[in-house]
């Protein structure tokens, strides 16, 4: 299930819709592009109240998946934390997925 979730998020890359890192998704946000914002469990804190809060205050969908490392690897940049997901149909598989590998 994991892979299934990591090779999405390359793909969205690829199909540029999705942005990764914390600039690059603040600024999705607050530009009102992002339909999700997926922050790695292994975040920093001040990087997950960061995230919970811009979300929380313009009615973003937030979901916690994977590692930092693992996100980076599978959409070929470094280590990256945060992933903004800037199309509804990816975003609405991603939290499916996420979802399912949840229970």
């Amino acid at each position: 299930m994991t892979d299934r979730v990591y090779s999405l998020l390359g793909l969205a890359v690829r199909a540029r819709r999705a942005v990764l890192g914390s600039d690059s998704c603040e600024r999705a946000i607050r530009q009102n592009k992002a339909c999700l914002v997926i922050v790695a469990e292994d975040a920093s804190p001040n990087t997950v109240k960061k995230f919970e809060n811009m979300c929380a205050y313009r009615g973003i969908e937030l979901r916690f998946y994977g590692k930092k490392g693992l996100i980076g690897a599978y959409t070929g940049k470094g280590v990256r934390s945060v992933a903004a997901i800037l199309d509804r149909g990816f975003a609405d598989r991603f939290m499916q997925l996420i979802d399912e590998s949840r229970q």
